[in-house]
């Protein structure tokens, strides 16, 4: 006889506690083996696939697509054990052989991967021991008929979607957008390769739709509301809505910049490249310059305890930089920065790149920052004031390189320019080992060769 098991949203770690579903990788009836995943969920750290512990049949599943699970909460349940009553289908005794599971439930770790099958067992087939003499769990009410009567359970989207066959879409984040909004994706005629729905086809829709809300009285009919379309403060961007809204409250910041000609910056990365092997990114060789800076200025590579009234200075420098994703902002760190060369930060931020663009980072590659580097000059602007990644206690912003006039040994001359800004806490440090740590990395950035002293 089959034994059911339910399993709960695990804890996220990272000091995470609440978790939403982006996308449901089991339905009901489907064979499921130890650590498979079964549900793609987003946190405010990244997106990730939560593995099942259990191997058996998923009988029940929690949460629609969309929707928020606190840590704790019911996912899914799993027969384990015996087969379905009369179906042809059985959990193969490699997958049922521990009813315990594997133990293995942290976000986006399991210990094997996916199965190169899974089966499903029909649903009327189904025949489950009652838990703790009570009976078995009901499939969800989403996807149960709802009767003709005021007041019934109706589908909901997701499960009408699957009745009639899914919309061709570029990615989940797509489908939610259009789900957050109450937008038809039948109602689109996608610009993809045939068909496919991209997210520029959903924006278009809701920018269409969007019309200001009827009158209701009198003296709304002549002030109409505003219309427009709303994005929850959730996942990615509500935590970094939360931490900048921290950092302005709890953090009295300043910021000091200064242009630096950076040709001889740019002729030495364009020697190192031309020499051979692994290439050498820009925004390495300006991480190498703040390591060596935090070097001799370690204030800035500080937090501060408010609650014990302490600046802690820390050993460590876990660099981070900022990244522009379709998810928002997010802040992936390079540990351990100052023990590595140039090759080795250009190819973790590399990586550290492609992840984010994939949404894949990791809850312990975003977290633990212990100084920033900002390169907005990709946005094609020269400088900025940007709030400082709460704990942390300085910033160093880069602007785009461009030729300006300069004045050079004397003589006016067209060169490599970049403007160079670092904003700071100012209870870490005063305005002198600020203006130091700047002045540093921009001698670097001018005469490459001061790096050799610190080499």
């Amino acid at each position: 006889m089959a034994q059911v098991l339910e399993f709960r949203l695990p804890d996220l770690g990272e000091g995470l506690t609440e978790a939403e579903i982006v996308r449901w990788l089991v339905e009901v009836g489907d064979v499921v083996a130890v650590d498979q995943p079964v549900v793609e969920v987003e946190t405010a750290k990244a997106m990730v696939d939560v593995p099942c512990p259990y191997a058996g049949v998923v009988t029940a599943r929690y949460g629609e697509e969309g929707s928020e699970l606190p840590v704790g909460a019911p996912l899914i349940t799993v027969a384990v054990g015996a087969p379905a009553s009369g179906g042809p289908a059985e959990v193969p005794q490699t997958e049922a052989r521990e009813t315990e599971g594997s133990g293995n439930v942290l976000v986006g770790y399991g210990t094997s991967d996916a199965p190169a099958r899974r089966r499903r067992v029909r649903r009327e087939q189904q025949v489950l021991a009652p838990v703790n003499g009570r009976p078995a769990p009901e499939a969800p009410e989403a996807v149960r008929p709802a009767p003709d009567v005021p007041g019934a359970v109706r589908p909901a989207p997701e499960a009408a979607e699957a009745a009639q066959g899914p919309v061709a879409v570029i990615s989940p984040l797509v489908r939610r957008l259009a789900r957050e909004n109450g937008l038809d994706l039948r109602a689109l005629t996608g610009s993809g390769p045939d068909g496919l729905i991209l997210r520029a086809d959903v924006e278009h829709a809701l920018r269409t739709a969007a019309t200001p809300a009827p009158a209701t009285t009198a003296a709304t009919a002549t002030a109409p509301a505003p219309a427009g379309t709303r994005v929850p403060l959730k996942g990615v961007r509500g935590a970094v809505a939360d931490k900048l809204s921290r950092s302005r409250t709890e953090i009295p910041d300043a910021t000091c910049w200064v242009d630096a000609d950076a040709t001889e910056l740019m002729r030495a990365r364009t020697a190192m490249n031309a020499a051979g092997g692994p290439k050498i990114s820009l925004i390495a060789l300006l991480a190498r310059i703040c390591t060596a800076a935090l070097a001799r200025f370690p204030e800035l590579n500080s937090t501060v305890d408010t609650a014990a009234r302490e600046i802690v200075r820390l050993d460590a420098v876990h660099l981070g930089f900022a990244a522009q994703t379709e998810r928002g902002l997010v802040v992936p760190v390079v540990k351990d920065a100052q023990g590595r060369d140039a090759e080795s930060l250009s190819a973790e931020f590399a990586r550290l790149t492609e992840s984010a663009r994939t949404g894949s980072l990791t809850p312990a590659e975003l977290t633990g920052g212990t100084f920033t580097l900002n390169n907005y000059g990709v946005f094609g602007v020269d400088g900025s004031t940007p709030i400082i990644n709460h704990p942390e206690a300085a910033m160093l912003g880069v602007g785009r390189i461009v030729p300006k006039p300069w004045v050079h040994e004397g003589e006016l001359a067209v060169r490599q320019v970049v403007q160079l800004s670092l904003t700071f806490d100012h209870r870490v440090c005063d305005g002198g080992t600020a203006g130091g740590f700047l002045r540093y990395v921009a001698d670097c950035v001018e005469q490459p060769a001061v790096l050799l002293r610190t080499l």
